[in-house]
């Protein structure tokens, strides 16, 4: 879907942007038309507001950061790292989610960090392309502080299933994230499915939403088809879907015109979110994951698995100390 300015809402300092929508025919707009076929006026969806600001602003970082972790660290051969990219010890060093080191040495931080960073240019270009298309317009829709609310809790959501589920993997990635996105747009459908359709916008927004709901649902299977393949996290994947939709419903409850359901609804989604995130939490740090000890010196963990590999991007003081952080 592409963003486009009608002509009667022409002035570039407007606070609202505007989306047209194919049906069927590719040059067949959503609009009025007489009974005799002629369009009479041209209608548009209006969103919150004209840019994806923290949609852009995450796909920058992210690709900064990047370049600059091939540039300190090298850039691994294929059959080491088929996203073309790093060596994977950079990865770990530069904040990746890695189990041991989240739940032993109290690495916290490590559940939001693996968002900005990525595998490499392959991983990068996937996860940048559908932030810069849907991530954008997601966000002119709902606004940038719904948007990000939605998006960090599902990356710390990914990042808490990936270690329960895959504690022996160095991860890292947005896609966790992204996965939120689309699971709070399955929330932000479901809550509003039954709003009244009254005015010509209501109407255009739930056909909108409509078609929204087919296209991210497309998405989502395709994704998790993808999941399963080497060098992916499935976890991942899943655990920010199910935390982009639990606090999408607490989000999008705010915006249920009737009051008793509003009410209802951001009732669940409080109890959803908080009990999903407490469970997991709790059972993350339980003492019942079995990781790899050897994860704590990645390098040495990949030296051993490839003849040739090399450590680029290890801290001085961790070799002045014989591996020991």
């Amino acid at each position: 879907m592409n963003s486009t300015t009608p002509q009667k809402h022409a002035d570039p300092q407007s606070n609202y942007a505007s989306m047209e929508y194919e049906q069927g025919d590719p040059d067949l707009k959503y609009g009025n038309y007489s009974p005799d076929g002629e369009e009479e006026e041209e209608e548009v969806y209006i969103v919150r507001q004209n840019w994806g600001y923290c949609s852009i602003f995450f796909s920058v970082v992210q690709t900064v950061i990047l370049l600059v972790m091939m540039w300190q660290c090298g850039v691994a051969p294929m059959r080491i790292n088929p996203m073309f990219g790093p060596y994977p010890d950079a990865l770990s060093e530069w904040g990746g989610k890695n189990s041991v080191l989240i739940l032993e040495d109290g690495h916290w931080w490590r559940l939001m960090t693996p968002i900005l960073l990525h595998a490499g240019i392959i991983h990068l270009l996937c996860n940048v392309a559908v932030q810069l298309e849907t991530g954008v317009f997601f966000e002119k829709e709902w606004g940038s502080a719904r948007w990000l609310t939605v998006y960090l809790v599902s990356a710390v959501g990914s990042s808490v299933l990936s270690v329960i589920v895959m504690p022996n993997a160095v991860s890292v990635g947005s896609s966790g994230a992204v996965m939120g996105l689309f699971g709070g747009k399955l929330a932000e459908v479901l809550l509003k499915a039954c709003e009244r359709k009254q005015t010509q916008q209501e109407k255009v927004a739930h056909q909108v939403r409509k078609e929204q709901c087919f296209g991210v649902t497309c998405s989502v299977v395709v994704v998790m088809l993808f999941s399963f393949i080497p060098y992916v996290d499935w976890a991942a994947h899943m655990g920010g879907l199910a935390a982009g939709f639990v606090v999408g419903i607490l989000v999008f409850a705010t915006e249920i015109e009737n009051k008793f359901w509003r009410f209802f609804w951001m009732l669940v989604g409080i109890i959803a979110t908080t009990a999903s995130f407490t469970v997991a939490i709790k059972y993350m740090y339980s003492g019942s994951i079995e990781t790899i000890e050897e994860l704590r010196d990645v390098c040495g963990y990949y030296m051993e698995n490839f003849e040739d590999y090399e450590c680029n991007c290890m801290r001085e003081e961790y070799f002045d100390n014989g591996g020991e952080e």
